[in-house]
């Protein structure tokens, strides 16, 4: 409805007002004027159209072809089969009462016309300011706005059924445009409108707390950020002290364990380790008594005995070269 009732009031500004027909026109487009009143031409009668009351377009006289002013050279066109203007390419400055006479003893008006040039509307900005009330129930103030002028209404919704506590418009500086927030359906449309062009920007009433604002979002996207590289250091530490705890743990069990003995071997100072172990052992007779029948002295005897132990699976070298020492010893 409130959109019906703004189309309505722009429709009345293009009807005559004091005795002038609006005209609105978009920047850069072709204005185009008939007479509103039959023109008979004769020696003594011209056409003449201005704008202004002061400023000469063009004219036709009797027999002869339109002529076009200097200042509209290229621009302006009249036409003789019908007495029309043509103005190309108009700008603001082409704004203004444009009108036509029969020019003879006495002028005869016989067309008048109020142009308004203008430009495209703005884009407009419709928010949601606030929201209060609960998911079911709530009040909401919106902000429509343009590059020079902005207004704000409040909505109530129960139930997702919204309806607007007060329809607020309001007409720009430049008086021909229009803003205005109204309520359509499931929508709350902002429009921003003048004669030649429109645009408008909608949203749907939601009972529902606020968003959360870019800014917190970032904050706290920051701060699990933060956090998740927090936990990545920690864990890396942890790792890196236990690898340097396993070495250090390795480092001392080498020490302990020299390198060529495993940590089944025991230092071969130890003769139960050596395994298998072959003992040499000199046993000497007790001399007997000299016998009368023979004055030869006997010679000790020497008897290797080898002793065999449990085998074992491995023997280093540094056993092997002991026993082959002691061997040589008894040996000599």
């Amino acid at each position: 409805m409130a959109r019906i009732l703004f189309w309505g009031v722009l429709l009345l500004l293009s009807f005559e007002i004091q005795g002038l027909r609006h005209v609105f026109l978009l920047r850069g487009k072709d204005l185009h004027l008939d007479v509103e009143k039959s023109v008979v031409l004769d020696k003594k009668t011209d056409l003449l159209w201005k704008v202004n009351k002061t400023n000469n377009i063009a004219k036709c006289a009797f027999n002869n072809d339109p002529v076009v002013f200097d200042k509209y050279e290229g621009r302006a066109e009249l036409f003789r089969q019908n007495y029309s203007l043509l103005l190309k390419n108009v700008q603001h400055h082409d704004s203004g009462e444009y009108t036509a006479f029969m020019v003879s003893d006495e002028d005869q008006k016989v067309a008048e016309y109020k142009v308004i040039v203008q430009d495209p509307v703005s884009p407009v900005d419709l928010k949601v300011d606030s929201v209060s009330g609960s998911p079911d129930s709530c009040n909401l103030t919106v902000t429509c706005s343009t590059v020079n002028s902005q207004i704000r209404s409040i909505f109530t919704c129960v139930a997702q059924n919204c309806s607007q506590v007060e329809e607020n418009s309001l007409k720009t500086p430049d008086y021909y445009s229009s803003l205005i927030v109204y309520l359509h359906g499931d929508f709350i449309i902002c429009n921003h409108s003048n004669n030649v062009s429109w645009t408008d920007s909608k949203t749907k009433p939601y009972c529902e707390t606020r968003t959360v604002s870019s800014a917190n979002i970032i904050i706290a996207a920051a701060s699990g950020l933060c956090g998740f590289i927090f936990i990545i250091v920690i864990i890396c530490i942890v790792a890196k002290r236990n690898r340097r705890n396993q070495e250090n743990q390795l480092y001392e069990a080498a020490q302990e364990h020299p390198p060529g003995q495993t940590r089944n071997e025991n230092v071969p100072g130890d003769a139960s380790s050596l395994s298998p172990t072959s003992t040499y052992a000199l046993v000497a007779f007790h001399p007997k008594t000299e016998s009368t029948k023979s004055k030869k002295i006997p010679q000790p005897e020497t008897v290797y005995a080898q002793v065999t132990r449990a085998t074992r699976p491995r023997v280093t070298a540094q056993q092997t070269e002991l026993e082959n020492i002691s061997s040589i010893n008894s040996q000599g």
